[in-house]
């Protein structure tokens, strides 16, 4: 990360303003752009999504657990999890 000098690129006044919080310390300031969801960007999070609903349309048609994990290749527990969760 490079640091920046504060009194190159601040108005006197705010400069001023800060050096009564943190004079001399170093201050670390984040983007202001808002952060994606997990998944948004590589379509992860819609393609588990629409496996999590087939699984749960599965399941009340009659399918059981044990074929559920097999045919997905997921743990017993994370089939449970998708349809009572």
């Amino acid at each position: 990360m490079k640091y920046i000098n504060a009194a190159e690129i601040l108005p006197e006044q705010l400069l001023k303003e800060l050096q009564t919080y943190i004079d001399g310390s170093v201050l670390y300031v984040p983007k202001a752009s808002i952060k994606k969801e997990w998944g948004a960007t590589s379509g992860a999070r819609t393609f588990y999504q629409e496996r999590n609903r087939e699984i749960q349309k599965r399941f009340k048609e009659g399918y059981s657990i044990d074929v559920l994990t097999e045919q997905y290749g997921l743990a017993y527990s994370t089939i449970k999890k998708i349809i009572y969760g």
